[in-house]
């Protein structure tokens, strides 16, 4: 069901580099316990939500749930940020822009450490794909950790399906499986206007249907996320039926 969240007219921005961040991790926290929950009770999470903050509470519920078996998982993250920003780099003070980094272990402890534990994920596990705007920072922390990217650039020379492949290599190789996350941002703002960042030249609506079908079909998805469905800013609602549309997908939807 929904969480409880405090909206940003009612709460206190904090830091400027870490904007909202007792609320963001008192809610991530609160994510995590109901995700963990909901693996243990043999159910896929599903976790909808506006910005891709809400991942850290996802992957660490994940993490959480797999940790006492010490089992990892892997991690496909479909947008057109790298979200790695950290305190230290971020030059918004956006908590939605620093996920990644923060599953990997790298920002502040309330969010680093929600279950008790740091890293959640390890970053030779982890596969980016269809991004297009990085900042500087995540440029080169994605050199020092050896993350893999998958830009729209290896998109449109290898194909989606060929990348999703890769990808899926990465994240499934010696894993329990992967969590995957989601956002609408990674599809072209032609096919998805409603959507806080836009940034042009995104996957198309087959590529990102294709890709979620592909991950669909390793049956090894452990948990899953979609987020940035901005409806003030949607047209005829047109992004939250795709959002819906895809979802379907990788809940396993065929034509035939």
């Amino acid at each position: 069901g929904d969480l409880e969240i405090p909206i940003p007219e009612v709460a206190e921005v904090g830091m400027r580099e870490q904007r909202y961040l007792e609320e963001i991790a008192g809610t991530c926290e609160e994510l995590a316990t109901l995700v963990r929950d909901a693996l243990a009770a043999g159910r896929l999470p599903l976790t909808i939500g506006g910005d891709h903050s809400l991942s850290i509470g996802t992957i660490a519920g994940l993490a959480m749930h797999l940790q006492p078996a010490e089992k990892t998982f892997g991690l496909i993250w479909i947008d057109a940020h790298g979200d790695l920003n950290t305190p230290d780099t971020t030059p918004s003070g956006n908590i939605h822009g620093m996920p990644v980094a923060v599953s990997l272990g790298l920002g502040d402890a309330r969010l680093t450490r929600i279950g008790g534990f740091s890293p959640k994920v390890a970053p030779d596990r982890v596969a980016l794909i269809g991004v297009r705007a990085l900042d500087a920072g995540e440029r080169k922390l994605i050199q020092e950790l050896g993350v893999e990217v998958f830009s729209m650039r290896d998109v449109d020379a290898d194909g989606i399906s060929s990348v999703m492949d890769e990808a899926l290599r990465i994240a499934t190789r010696g894993t329990a499986g992967f969590h995957l996350s989601f956002d609408m941002d990674a599809i072209d703002p032609n096919f998805a206007p409603g959507v806080g960042t836009r940034v042009r030249g995104g996957l198309d609506y087959r590529e990102a249907h294709l890709a979620l079908e592909v991950a669909s079909d390793t049956d090894l998805l452990l948990s899953a996320d979609l987020v940035e469905v901005n409806p003030i800013l949607d047209n005829q609602n047109s992004t939250a039926a795709l959002a819906v549309e895809l979802v379907e997908s990788l809940l396993g939807k065929s034509i035939l």
